[in-house]
């Protein structure tokens, strides 16, 4: 009730109808509190939702604005969320209980834990919890895993944050000159957010595929160089077995073992990742 005394002081609520000494409420107000808690629920503070609330009584709509910030607060991803019971996430992470493990998880979005289940955790996106299982698996410690992704987390939200900037600046700026913008205007907004949403996963796909490729392939030669080829400082070079060396030094001579080395890492790694290419096509 206090709640709703203090949405009428701001003027988001009409007041009551008075009979005698009752309030009577209607179903009037009862579709405007279902807005202002969506639209709270979605990150609107109450000055701005005084200001659509106000042009919705004016007659100016609210049907494409609601629509508009469906099509934000929707799934950015097609991938959908699963759940794990408390066995089953030991067994993948070592089989042991790690409580301080579940909790940095909880505490990254990772998992989240389900009322009233407490052997039962809610998994956002399977995908990034199964990278995690198999990066443990080839020996990355817990630990170091979190610390990672919080690191990652940080950088992938700056690339959100600009791809935003860069999107609203040359796409969303003429939808949203005034606000609130007209249904029209924000029913076009949001077609324009649905053909726009996967372009910023393409591109982090494509841009990180290209650096991995590049630095992969540096990180790989600095690792397998020859003898003779220098070496940065506090790398172990993987030496190769000596009847491979003789074969490519008969092959393009001493001189272009290293080079041929080089060659024949990218090549390597351009197959593997046209080979990966081919197998998500064909999913």
């Amino acid at each position: 009730m206090r709640t709703i005394r203090a949405y009428q002081d701001r003027g988001l609520l009409p007041k009551p109808e008075r009979r005698g000494r009752s309030n009577v409420y209607r179903d009037t107000h009862l579709a405007r509190l279902r807005q202002i808690a969506d639209l709270l629920d979605r990150g609107y503070t109450l000055a701005s939702i005084k200001e659509l609330l106000e042009a919705w009584d004016a007659g100016r709509g609210l049907g494409g604005v609601l629509g508009l910030v469906a099509e934000v607060h929707g799934p950015w991803t097609d991938e959908e969320a699963a759940r794990i019971s408390r066995d089953e996430l030991n067994e993948r992470f070592g089989g042991l209980p790690d409580d301080d493990a579940v909790g940095e998880a909880c505490e990254l979005g990772v998992l989240e834990r389900i009322p009233g289940r407490p052997d039962q955790f809610l998994v956002p996106s399977p995908q990034e919890l199964a990278v995690a299982a198999e990066l443990y698996a080839a020996g990355v410690p817990l630990a170091a895993i979190t610390g990672h992704l919080r690191e990652l987390r940080g950088q992938v939200e700056h690339i959100a944050s600009r791809f935003l900037e860069f999107t609203t600046e040359h796409v969303f700026a003429r939808y949203l000159g005034h606000v609130p913008p007209t249904d029209a205007d924000a029913a076009e907004a949001a077609t324009m957010v649905r053909r726009l949403r996967p372009l910023a996963q393409q591109t982090v796909d494509a841009e990180l595929a290209r650096a991995m490729r590049l630095f992969a392939t540096r990180h790989l030669q600095r690792h397998l160089g020859t003898a003779g080829t220098p070496q940065p400082t506090g790398s172990s070079p993987v030496a190769l077995p000596a009847g491979t060396v003789r074969a490519v030094q008969e092959l393009v001579g001493a001189d272009h073992v290293a080079e041929f080395v080089r060659a024949a890492t990218e090549r390597e790694l351009q197959a593997r990742t046209m080979n990966d290419l081919a197998r998500r096509a064909t999913r």
